[in-house]
């Protein structure tokens, strides 16, 4: 094609050379470097001027060295008069970020890649009972009786000598049949400039104030468009709303096409499979799937909360902890759906630690399911996932190579299959270089 130049970052050369053979191109030549202290270097060796470029650089391996590469390339397109560079990110790097401040290691991948030899893979803890009538306050709330008249008065005496003593008691909202033993203790009104408040596992104070987090897709959108990207084509967003942070066009492929025509081609009696999101936030992805090859639907609800502590917030001025996390964060999962003896396929968009996955396969097996397929976009496999994977109750484990795989087949053999999206990116690349409709390929692939 004419004015069309595909440039390859270090990341995942592979695809590069593959989405070059499907547009019968020749892959433009890029030299990269590194100083011995860790910079990198980038020198285009074909002439880019009033060309059309496209810079193929998936979000994965090492992060940050991969994508500060990206920016160094379209930066050095652009101060070579390229027409228009567009960033192709199959996996698109700091889409998905815990929103937990100083508390990431509760929920991003473990830092550490220690293999075990045995996996649990059960939530802790287990999914608490129902509250049965008569229980203490410190268990759960107690509907109010007739025969607590005596209690309404001690409560309303408390009120009213904290009132007196200008101390700010919680007003209960029901009544209980035994009073809790607060003992009211002194407040110092200016103690916020000399005592920093403790904050729990979600990052808020007693008050209900949330610390502020940094917000990455807006300084990554910026990040690209500063250095002169013109375009952006990534595959399944995390969050399809982090194309709002930018002011340039994104296509968001979509993998849809690539999951339903496996799931019609190799898997058996596909009609009695059940669609099965491992949990709420990918339930629109998995009924959109469902929908179109008219199978069952099932949903795991994963619930995380903080587990308040027994005892009263202290208001004790001497309370000088330094953004403690006091509460403790606990997970429970339900099944929602009908999965006994039958075969279920588990859609997500992508795999990074796999304790959702893994979970999600034990509790179907629980549950009476007969196979368990994973169907995922990117496999990032981060920590022990692998390990994990292996000893888990999945049985078949479906990925694109939007992220490299090469290591991953040798560990997990015929367990783990690799489906090309490189097709696809090489259509997206000559529509959108000729002028034409992306849309076509959300629905129907290629």
């Amino acid at each position: 094609m004419r004015d069309l130049f595909v440039l390859g970052g270090s990341s995942h050369p592979n695809l590069t050379r593959s989405i070059c053979r499907n547009l019968t191109i020749d892959q433009a030549f890029v030299d990269s470097k590194k100083f011995s202290n860790g910079e990198t270097s980038i020198e285009i060796q074909d002439s880019v001027r009033e060309k059309d470029v496209f810079i193929i650089q998936s979000g994965c391996g090492h992060v940050n060295d991969n994508f500060l590469e990206l920016l160094i390339m379209i930066a050095a397109c652009k101060t070579a008069s390229a027409k228009r560079v567009t960033a192709v990110l199959p996996l698109f790097p700091y889409s998905r970020q815990p929103d937990v401040p100083h508390a990431a290691s509760l929920t991003g991948a473990p830092s550490v890649s220690t293999k075990k030899d045995k996996y649990t893979f059960e939530s802790a803890p287990g999914t608490p009972r129902p509250l049965s009538r008569g229980e203490s306050e410190a268990e759960g709330p107690v509907s109010p009786t007739p025969s607590s008249a005596n209690s309404s008065q001690q409560t309303e005496t408390l009120l009213s000598k904290a009132t007196m003593n200008n101390v700010k008691q919680p007003v209960p909202t029901r009544v209980n049949t035994k009073i809790p033993s607060y003992t009211p203790t002194s407040i110092v009104t200016n103690s916020a400039a000399t005592n920093l408040p403790c904050v729990d596992v979600y990052g808020k104070t007693e008050s209900g104030y949330k610390q502020w987090i940094a917000q990455n897709g807006t300084l990554i959108a910026n990040l690209l468009t500063t250095a002169g990207a013109d375009r952006c084509i990534t595959m399944d967003l995390h969050d399809p709303q982090f194309q709002g942070f930018f002011n340039i066009p994104v296509d968001n492929l979509y993998s849809k096409p690539l999951l339903k025509h496996y799931i019609i081609d190799y898997i058996p009696n596909y009609s009695d499979c059940v669609i099965v999101s491992p949990d709420s936030g990918g339930a629109k992805r998995a009924t959109s799937i469902a929908d179109a090859l008219g199978c069952s639907f099932a949903l795991i609800h994963k619930e995380r909360r903080a587990k308040v502590a027994n005892t009263p917030p202290s208001t004790n001025a001497t309370n000088t902890g330094l953004h403690s996390v006091q509460n403790s964060l606990v997970a429970t999962t339900m099944l929602v759906g009908d999965v006994k003896d039958r075969v279920c396929v588990l859609v997500d968009d992508l795999v990074d630690s796999s304790y959702t996955i893994t979970r999600a396969a034990k509790l179907l097996k629980d549950q009476g399911a007969k196979y368990v397929y994973a169907l995922v976009t990117h496999g990032i496999f981060s920590g022990d996932a692998i390990n994990r994977i292996n000893k888990s109750a999945v049985d078949k484990l479906i990925v694109t190579n939007s992220v490299p795989q090469n290591d991953n087949i040798g560990v997990l053999g015929d367990k783990l299959e690799v489906l090309d999206i490189s097709r696809i990116l090489a259509e997206s690349i000559r529509r959108i270089h000729n002028g034409e409709s992306v849309s076509m390929l959300f629905d129907h692939g290629w």
